[in-house]
Protein backbone atom coordinates (compact mmCIF):
# COMPACT_ATOMS: atom_id res chain seq x y z
CA UNK A 1 0.00 0.00 0.00
CA UNK A 2 1.86 3.53 -0.59
CA UNK A 3 1.79 6.41 1.18
CA UNK A 4 -0.45 8.00 0.08
CA UNK A 5 -3.00 5.96 0.82
CA UNK A 6 -2.00 4.36 4.12
CA UNK A 7 -2.63 7.87 5.06
CA UNK A 8 -6.19 7.92 3.80
CA UNK A 9 -6.83 4.80 5.45
CA UNK A 10 -5.86 5.92 8.74
CA UNK A 11 -6.96 9.57 8.60
CA UNK A 12 -10.28 10.36 10.77
CA UNK A 13 -11.60 13.82 9.92
CA UNK A 14 -14.42 15.32 13.01
CA UNK A 15 -16.39 18.26 12.21
CA UNK A 16 -15.97 20.81 14.68
CA UNK A 17 -18.78 22.34 16.64
CA UNK A 18 -18.01 25.81 15.17
CA UNK A 19 -16.46 26.79 18.80
CA UNK A 20 -12.82 25.24 18.97
CA UNK A 21 -13.36 26.08 22.64
CA UNK A 22 -16.02 23.70 23.12
CA UNK A 23 -14.73 21.33 20.68
CA UNK A 24 -11.60 21.09 23.15
CA UNK A 25 -13.57 20.36 26.15
CA UNK A 26 -12.67 24.15 27.91
CA UNK A 27 -15.08 25.32 30.75
CA UNK A 28 -17.46 28.40 29.38
CA UNK A 29 -16.43 27.67 25.72
CA UNK A 30 -18.58 30.60 24.57
CA UNK A 31 -16.89 33.31 26.92
CA UNK A 32 -13.67 31.76 25.65
CA UNK A 33 -15.04 32.61 22.00
CA UNK A 34 -16.53 35.92 22.67
CA UNK A 35 -13.04 37.00 23.76
CA UNK A 36 -10.94 35.24 21.38
CA UNK A 37 -13.26 37.25 18.87
CA UNK A 38 -12.86 40.92 20.37
CA UNK A 39 -9.17 40.46 20.67
CA UNK A 40 -9.23 39.96 16.67
CA UNK A 41 -11.48 42.93 16.75
CA UNK A 42 -9.36 44.90 18.71
CA UNK A 43 -6.12 43.60 16.73
CA UNK A 44 -7.98 44.81 13.74
CA UNK A 45 -8.28 48.29 15.41
CA UNK A 46 -4.85 48.58 16.24
CA UNK A 47 -3.51 47.27 12.73
CA UNK A 48 -6.23 49.64 10.97
CA UNK A 49 -4.89 52.53 12.69
CA UNK A 50 -1.24 51.48 12.76
CA UNK A 51 -0.66 51.87 15.90
CA UNK A 52 2.65 50.41 17.64
CA UNK A 53 1.53 48.78 20.81
CA UNK A 54 2.89 51.67 23.54
CA UNK A 55 0.63 54.13 21.26
CA UNK A 56 -1.77 51.69 21.09
CA UNK A 57 -1.85 50.62 25.31
CA UNK A 58 -1.92 54.87 25.82
CA UNK A 59 -5.19 55.03 23.89
CA UNK A 60 -6.92 51.73 25.82
CA UNK A 61 -5.15 53.21 29.18
CA UNK A 62 -3.44 49.84 29.53
CA UNK A 63 0.52 49.22 29.97
CA UNK A 64 2.66 47.67 26.71
CA UNK A 65 2.73 44.40 28.24
CA UNK A 66 -1.23 43.80 28.00
CA UNK A 67 -1.21 44.90 24.97
CA UNK A 68 0.86 42.33 23.69
CA UNK A 69 -0.57 39.92 25.94
CA UNK A 70 -3.78 40.35 24.19
CA UNK A 71 -2.60 40.44 20.68
CA UNK A 72 -0.79 37.14 21.96
CA UNK A 73 -3.92 35.23 22.52
CA UNK A 74 -3.29 35.13 26.12
CA UNK A 75 -6.77 35.98 27.18
CA UNK A 76 -6.96 35.15 30.99
CA UNK A 77 -7.01 38.79 32.92
CA UNK A 78 -9.08 40.07 30.29
CA UNK A 79 -13.28 39.75 30.54
CA UNK A 80 -15.49 40.48 27.69
CA UNK A 81 -16.50 43.66 29.52
CA UNK A 82 -12.95 45.04 29.30
CA UNK A 83 -12.28 43.76 25.85
CA UNK A 84 -15.05 45.62 24.79
CA UNK A 85 -14.08 48.94 26.82
CA UNK A 86 -10.89 48.46 24.92
CA UNK A 87 -12.92 48.52 21.36
CA UNK A 88 -14.33 51.60 22.50
CA UNK A 89 -11.38 53.46 23.53
CA UNK A 90 -9.78 52.88 19.75
CA UNK A 91 -12.87 54.11 18.16
CA UNK A 92 -15.00 51.37 17.43
CA UNK A 93 -19.14 50.94 18.64
CA UNK A 94 -19.97 48.11 20.65
CA UNK A 95 -23.43 47.10 19.62
CA UNK A 96 -25.22 44.25 21.32
CA UNK A 97 -28.39 43.22 19.89
CA UNK A 98 -30.34 40.72 21.68
CA UNK A 99 -32.94 38.66 20.20
CA UNK A 100 -35.16 35.78 20.03
CA UNK A 101 -33.19 32.27 18.83
CA UNK A 102 -34.89 30.47 16.22
CA UNK A 103 -36.71 27.37 17.04
CA UNK A 104 -34.51 25.14 15.52
CA UNK A 105 -32.40 25.91 18.49
CA UNK A 106 -33.57 24.92 22.00
CA UNK A 107 -30.76 27.74 23.21
CA UNK A 108 -29.25 31.05 22.41
CA UNK A 109 -25.87 31.77 21.37
CA UNK A 110 -23.48 34.81 22.44
CA UNK A 111 -21.25 35.64 19.54
CA UNK A 112 -19.07 38.80 17.97
CA UNK A 113 -19.77 40.01 14.68
CA UNK A 114 -17.20 42.46 13.23
CA UNK A 115 -18.21 45.05 10.58
CA UNK A 116 -16.91 42.83 7.58
CA UNK A 117 -19.26 39.67 9.29
CA UNK A 118 -22.08 41.51 10.41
Amino acid sequence: MDRNRRLKASSRVTVGSGNVFADLGLPEPDEELVKADLAIEIRGAIAARRLSQVAAARLMGIDQPKVSALLNGRLANFSSDRLMRLLAALGRDVDIRIRPAPRSRSRGRVRVLGEARA
